[in-house]
This record gives C-alpha cells, sequence and structure tokens, in this order.
C-alpha cells in the first residue's frame, strides 16, 4: 500500500536527489505554491539538488524565465530540463522539413535555430506539435478531421509536449499529449521525449551528477509528480521511486468518502493505470 507522508522533511535521509514536476506541483500556471517552493528549497539545501523536469514544450531558458514571473525563487532549483530541450534534438535530424506546426505561437522557442521549415498539411512531411493552437477553447475533437488526413499520408508527429491535460487556475486545458493520443488512435505514428520517456530522465540524471560532483546513486533518487501516465509512469519506468502530489489533476479521485486523502484510494487510482507509488502526499510540503 502507497505510503501517505506529511512532509517531503519525513524522507530527507533516505533521498540524495530530486527529480521534481513543475506545472502541479510547484505552480498552476497562474500562481506560484509558496510551501511546495519552501519544501524544494530546503531540501537543496540541507540534502541535495533538486531538478526540475518538466513536459514544457519550450527550451528551459523560457521555463526559467515563466518560473521568474510566478515568483518561483531560483533557491527552489539547482537546474531545469524540459521536453522542449529532449524534442529539439528530434526536430533537428528531421531538418529542415518541411513540419506542420500545430501550436501557439509563444512556443516558437522550441524551434529557433534548428532549420526546421513550416508548411500546410498536405505539403508536410511530419507533424511538430505542441498542444492546441488555442488551449483556451480547443479540444482535440477540433483536429480530428485534419489528423486524419495526416494519419492517412502516413504523416510521423513529433510531439513537444506528452501531457495530456494541465491545470491551469481551476480548469483542466488539453496539451500536446491528448493530440498525440487521438492520432495514434487514427493510425498516426508519433514520437515523444519527454515524460514517460526516457531521453528527459537521461538528461536530468546527467544535470544529477553534475551538482552532486559524482555519480548519483540510482536507488537515492526520489521522483515527484502529480500526473500518472507521464510522472509517475515515467519514473516506475527507470525504476525509480516516486512521490505522488495528490491534489493535482487527479485530486477528486484521490480522496476517500470522507474527503481526505485515502492510501486505498490513491492505489486503486493508480492500479487502473497499472502503476504504483511509494509515497503519497496532498500538496508538496516540507
Amino acid at each position: 500500500m502507497t505510503q501517505l507522508i506529511d512532509g517531503l522533511s519525513r524522507l530527507a535521509g533516505d533521498y540524495d536527489v530530486l527529480l521534481s514536476d513543475i506545472w502541479g506541483v510547484i505552480h498552476n500556471g497562474q500562481t506560484a505554491f509558496p510551501a511546495a517552493c519552501d519544501a524544494l528549497a530546503r531540501w537543496r539545501r540541507r540534502r541535495g539538488p533538486v531538478i526540475l523536469i518538466s513536459n514544457s514544450p519550450r527550451p528551459r531558458r523560457e521555463v526559467i524565465a515563466q518560473l521568474d514571473e510566478l515568483g518561483v525563487p531560483r533557491e527552489a532549483w539547482s537546474a531545469i530540463v524540459t521536453s522542449g530541450d529532449a524534442t529539439r534534438v528530434l526536430l533537428a535530424e528531421r531538418a529542415p522539413g518541411p513540419a506542420w506546426r500545430i501550436g501557439p505561437d509563444r512556443d516558437a522557442p522550441l524551434y529557433e535555430g534548428l532549420g526546421v521549415a513550416f508548411a500546410d498539411v498536405d505539403q508536410a512531411r511530419f507533424i511538430a506539435c505542441t498542444g492546441p493552437n488555442d488551449d483556451e477553447i480547443e479540444t482535440p475533437e477540433d483536429y480530428r478531421d485534419v489528423l486524419t488526413l495526416a494519419a492517412a499520408r502516413g504523416l510521423e508527429m513529433v510531439c513537444a509536449n506528452p501531457d495530456r491535460v494541465v491545470q491551469r487556475g481551476e480548469r483542466l486545458i488539453y496539451c500536446g499529449g491528448a493530440l498525440a493520443e487521438l492520432y495514434e488512435t487514427l493510425g498516426g505514428p508519433t514520437i515523444m521525449a519527454g515524460k514517460p520517456f526516457a531521453p528527459i530522465y537521461d538528461l536530468a540524471l546527467a544535470l544529477a551528477d553534475e551538482a552532486l560532483g559524482h555519480a548519483h546513486d540510482r536507488a537515492r533518487v526520489l521522483v515527484i509528480g502529480d500526473g500518472l501516465v507521464t510522472d509517475i509512469a515515467g519514473a516506475q519506468a527507470q525504476a525509480l521511486d516516486r512521490l505522488f502530489i495528490a491534489t493535482g489533476i487527479h485530486g477528486e479521485e484521490s480522496r476517500g468518502p470522507d474527503g481526505r486523502l485515502s492510501a486505498p484510494a490513491v492505489d486503486a487510482l493508480l492500479a487502473r493505470e497499472g502503476l504504483s507509488t511509494h509515497f503519497a502526499m496532498g500538496d508538496l510540503v516540507w
């Protein structure tokens, strides 16, 4: 059974490195979570490096700017790796394309300096997807017809954000992973480098080694996240210990009849996805 803990300090003697998700753990896209930021900062001062590992489709410099704007203190993290960083390798291998691009203008830094050209779907050689063009109003179903045409052409989709949904304030919005999931059901081939896939963990653990000054001990790395099919699945595939933050996108399903966080409810939730976790807590606190 999952062990419920009341603070990260309970695990401070057991691990040297944290790999922590960002969105849903330390902010919700609009507001930073001060207690979570404080917990990571305390860990970093007392225990070791905190590597933030994000499925953001943008390079790390863009995520750093966003964290600064939201008021996440730089003391709360040692290094950052993003799905965008890992995906740039995949895009460079396919340049110049052209690619049919799906995603908002704010994700343009993903393509800078790669020499990738863009074209309409009927002229493209692959799809580059970061998410819906307008995630405030669009759903995957808005793309069904055009993705059906792309799948019939056999176009490969390079998806820069495997997340299906994230919390923005009090709302859930669709991400690139939801479009990739639909595309796969239509018979379209997809490739991703972010969580839960190995490339982003390889980058994160290399950064951990740099911060430690020596090779990490895999048994002393803890992964923190609120997404089952990304954070928890990815850490499980890497055989890394896991701390599930249960009040994120799966908050309602993690509670018992009394409305409180429940280990049996967490276990049942994870079991539906063929997953497990070592620890769970509501919000990340010290």
